[in-house]
């Protein structure tokens, strides 16, 4: 699918922006949502309230050349369009960050390591997202691209170091490499811990609070 469920998006756009990269490659662009999400993270809260001067690289690679749009013009420096298996040694540039939301599953597991491996010689952290169950999916949008062929888990993971995991319900979440650490740090403080497992009891002092102040 040229777009990806929104239940990821917090945690995404956090790891972006902990990692914080001058240059950035989105595997798989498709509708061109991360693009926009880290031009908008990354630019427009630096402080320089400059609304086109981009002091940033974000590249994309897209398989299936209908997805491309102007949106894609205007917040991607360059798109390249074609196999990202075949373009990524091939590319001039090397990238503070890479992103590989929602592309793993499209691939046979042997494939999708390769594609793993070639991205971490292009950019010193890879962001992945895949979905934590697998889900049949064929030819959408007219893209053969579009078909789901494997299931990842965290021990698919293990020869890639550093690495660590974000939370999420629905995908399974994976950076690897150095800014892995500074994602770790931040999300997995025991203030995050506690929020993220005990949640439910800030609801419930929430109604609580409320319960009393319409007694009183």
């Amino acid at each position: 699918m040229p777009t990806s469920h929104l239940h990821q998006l917090n945690e995404i756009v956090e790891a972006i922006m902990l990692i914080n990269p001058q240059s950035m490659l989105d595997v798989g662009v498709g509708f061109g949502k991360y693009g926009v999400l880290a031009r908008e993270f990354l630019e427009l809260h630096d402080g320089r309230e400059q609304y086109h001067t981009w002091q940033r690289r974000i590249d994309g690679i897209e398989a299936f050349a209908d997805y491309l749009t102007p949106l894609h013009e205007f917040i991607y420096d360059t798109v390249y369009v074609g196999d990202a298996l075949t373009l990524l040694p091939t590319l001039p540039e090397t990238y503070d960050l890479i992103l590989l939301i929602d592309v793993l599953e499209h691939f046979p597991r042997d494939i999708g390591e390769t594609l793993v491996q070639n991205c971490l010689q292009r950019g010193h952290n890879l962001l992945i997202s895949t979905p934590g169950w697998f889900i049949p999916q064929e030819a959408a949008f007219a893209n053969p691209y579009e078909r789901h062929h494997s299931l990842w888990t965290r021990t698919d993971f293990r020869p890639w170091t550093p690495h660590c995991f974000v939370p999420n319900d629905i995908s399974l979440i994976c950076i690897i490499g150095p800014g892995s650490q500074a994602v770790r740090q931040e999300m997995f403080t025991p203030r995050r811990r506690l929020k993220r497992n005990f949640g439910f009891l800030r609801h419930l002092y929430g109604a609580l609070k409320i319960r009393r102040c319409v007694v009183l």
